[in-house]
């Protein structure tokens, strides 16, 4: 399966100060590239999914996907910044996707 990032999301992931939990997420978005499965996620709205890493303070990649073929890693977060995340996923979705 295809993944693409936006700015966004790689400027997030690349601040991450957690390692372990870098590592989980690394892990995660080897997997789904490898299986195409989301494992544990959640719908949100629309066309954007909430995939939820269970380590730290709990993060979430918010993803898109598009055809059969094509993930869309938005923008990440933790529970904390959830409901902002969410808004700013839908607004990079909509501009850059």
């Amino acid at each position: 399966m295809e993944i693409q990032t936006s700015d966004e999301f790689t400027k997030w992931l690349d601040k991450l100060k957690d390692l372990s939990a870098r590592d989980a997420i690394a892990r995660r978005i080897d997997a789904l590239q490898e299986s195409g499965h989301f494992g544990d996620h959640k719908h949100i709205v629309g066309s954007i999914f909430e995939l939820r890493i269970h380590t730290g303070p709990g993060y979430r990649l918010y993803v898109s996907k598009k055809g059969d073929v094509l993930v869309i890693l938005l923008c990440g977060g933790d529970k904390s910044t959830q409901q902002k995340d969410i808004i700013k996923a839908q607004k990079i979705l909509e501009e850059e996707f």
